[in-house]
């Protein structure tokens, strides 16, 4: 090899290692009791950077996690409740069913049983199990 072929020999392009899937644990809870694709952090606005927290598109069924709630967060002042507002109208106009849940309830079987409800359209007001009067 000469000096002219050392100089201008081409390097490899590096190879970088495939990104690994993030798991979502709600997204597999959704997948595996409920046999539908749930989506994280997801648009459904055409224009504005509005996103879920997660959304069963197949459904049209958004879920609100709204954190903050005793701590002063974002969802609660006044700022970004007034933004969520705006939100949550213009996806029901848009015909996505919302429904809002805490931190602490997002992996419990209430809030999985209540979107199966939403999926199979079988909520009855005269027997619910869900907003029983304690």
């Amino acid at each position: 090899m000469n000096w002219n072929e050392l100089v201008t020999k081409k390097k490899k392009p590096r190879q970088r290692p495939k990104p690994k899937e993030i798991r979502d644990v709600f997204t597999v809870i959704c997948k595996t009791d409920l046999g539908v694709e749930c989506v994280k952090e997801c648009r459904f606005h055409p224009k504005r950077q509005w996103r879920f927290d997660y959304a069963i598109p197949e459904h049209k069924i958004a879920l609100e996690v709204e954190g903050g709630v005793f701590t002063n967060g974002r969802h609660v002042r006044p700022q970004g409740f007034l933004g969520d507002v705006d939100k949550y109208n213009c996806a029901a106009l848009m015909g996505w069913k919302l429904f809002r849940v805490t931190p602490d309830t997002l992996y419990r079987t209430r809030t999985v049983n209540l979107l199966k409800s939403a999926i199979n359209g079988d909520f009855d007001p005269q027997n619910d199990t869900f907003f029983a009067l304690k």
